[in-house]
Order: C-alpha cells, then structure tokens, then sequence
C-alpha cells in the first residue's frame, strides 16, 4: 500500500471523526483543500472502495444515515489501542507534511529508541524469533553481552520503547529498553509462548513499565478543581475514576505501587493529595523527606 493511499485514509476516518457527521458534499470540499488529494475531487465509487478499505485495515466502519444523507464513525466500533495509536500518529504525519513553511514553529518531542531496532524488534515479536543483544543499563557499569529474549509485547512510554519477554537465560519475563540495546540481531528459531502467559493482563495494573512489584491496590487521591481538569484530559492510567465535590475531586485507580507512579505523583506537587492505601502514602512521604534533606 502506498503511503499516499494510507494517508487518504487516515485523512477520511480523521476528518469525519471532527465533524462527528458530515454530507460527502462538505468532505469533497474539504478533500480538495487538502494535501492528500492533489486538488482532485472524490468521486463517489471512490469513497465507497475508501470505506471498504477502512473498515478492512481498521475495523472502523464509517455509516450513513439515509435521513440526513451524512456519513459518521460507528460510535459502537471496538477498535484496538495500537489502531488508535497509528491512527493518530498518522494523522499528524498528514498535518505535519502540510506545514513545512512554519516548521522552525513546531517542537516535537523525540523518541530516539525507534529509530535504530523498533523494526527488528516488531519483525521477531510477529514472526515469533528470539532478539539476541548487548544490555546496558542505567544501573550497571558494564554491558551485559549475549542476552536472548523471546518478546511477548512491546509497549512505549515516556518517549521510549520497551520489550518484554522470557529470558531464556533465567526462563524470567522481564523488561528492557531499546534505547539501551547495542548489536541487535534477529534469530532464525522460533519459539512458542508460555500459553498461560497473558500479556493485556500482565501490563493492567501497571502504571509505567514496571509489571511484576507488589500486588494492586486500591488508590485515591485528591486534587483540586483545577488539577481535575487536567487528569480529566490526560487520565495517569485506565482504572480512573472521579468523584467530583464542591472544592475538590476524588480520583480512583486500581493499580501497583510502584516507584514510577510514586514519581508521577510527586511531579504534580503540592496540588495532589494521596489519601489511600497508607503504604502508598508512606512511599510518597519518604521520598519527599529524602529529597529535602539534600537541600537542608
């Protein structure tokens, strides 16, 4: 598939998401202002091959309500998150590819680990081959060469890439970021992953990429209005729940204590309260009591 086409696509599902619903009228105009169409119109054989298409790669299906002659996104649509996220990332490709002239205006955040053994990575997690590589963590000194990994899955946050899968080693799963990979290469066995292995429970109750640190409590912390909105917009994790009061708000997860989130926490000051389970309370007090005691 050309990239073209792909962003044709994306350009569709995007716009038609913005407009919640829209005639084929209005998105033939819009289509010949933008980048992906050449100044073409769309015919409507064309735009009937698109959906198909969409609905194919996608599985989104764009209908048509017969009353108002208007095409929207099947709000009952079960799409998965890496859908989404490609989704997304290719609309803003379709942007970005739109605005060179203002491109010294636009400040992106990089994400240096894909570039060098994302494609290897994804090619062994598809084709289930073992990624042999040199280690180098942050909190050694030296490498560790010869390390194999079966990869389970593979999962991005905070601007980097990690794969996690069985050491063969050890027969541990574990955890390690491409960014601190070096001679990366690909074996040609195939292995068979632990069947009892569940990777979208595995990651659940996880904040960032630690997966395996105590068990899953019950968290609640308060905030004020204004920090609501913001955890409104960009939820710390799925298990969010809010109970809104007349000053405040009550936000509710279901997660690991784990260091990562404990830092989170602490990133948004003095406008977060934890008020459950202690154990996370005390987490949270013992780090900002280390961390003043550098400054007394």
């Amino acid at each position: 598939m050309s990239h073209n086409l792909l962003g044709r696509y994306v350009w569709i599902i995007d716009t038609i998401r913005r407009y919640g619903s829209i005639t084929l009228r209005k998105l033939n105009e819009l289509w010949q202002k933008s980048a992906v169409s050449d100044g073409q119109p769309l015919p409507r054989r064309t735009f009937y091959n698109y959906r198909l298409a969409i609905a194919e790669l996608f599985n989104i299906t764009i209908a048509s309500n017969p009353s108002t002659y208007e095409y929207y996104i099947d709000a009952e649509e079960s799409r998965e998150s890496i859908t989404d996220w490609l989704l997304n990332s290719a609309a803003m490709s379709n942007v970005l590819s739109t605005v060179s002239d203002v491109s010294d205006l636009i400040f992106l955040e990089d994400i240096p680990s894909a570039r060098l053994y994302l494609s290897q990575v994804v090619s062994a997690l598809r084709d289930r081959h073992p990624v042999r590589f040199t280690y180098r963590p942050y909190t050694r000194s030296t490498a560790t060469p010869g390390v194999v990994v079966e990869p389970y899955f593979l999962k991005i946050f905070r601007q980097r890439w990690y794969m996690t899968g069985r050491n063969t080693a050890d027969g541990r799963i574990k955890t390690y970021a491409l960014d601190r990979m070096e001679e990366v290469r690909v074996d040609e066995a195939v292995f068979t992953p632990d069947p009892a292995f569940d990777a979208g429970a595995y990651v659940r109750d996880a904040f960032g990429i630690i997966f395996s640190q105590g068990e899953t409590k019950e968290v609640v912390i308060k905030t004020s209005p204004r920090q609501a909105k913001y955890l409104r917009a960009l939820p710390l994790h799925h298990s969010q729940s809010e109970g809104i009061h007349d000053d405040y708000s009550l936000f509710h997860y279901r997660l690991r204590l784990t260091e990562d989130f404990v830092q989170e926490l602490l990133s948004l000051g003095p406008k977060v309260t934890v008020l459950a389970p202690p154990e996370l309370k005390a987490m949270v007090v013992t780090s900002l009591r280390d961390t003043l005691a550098l400054y007394e």
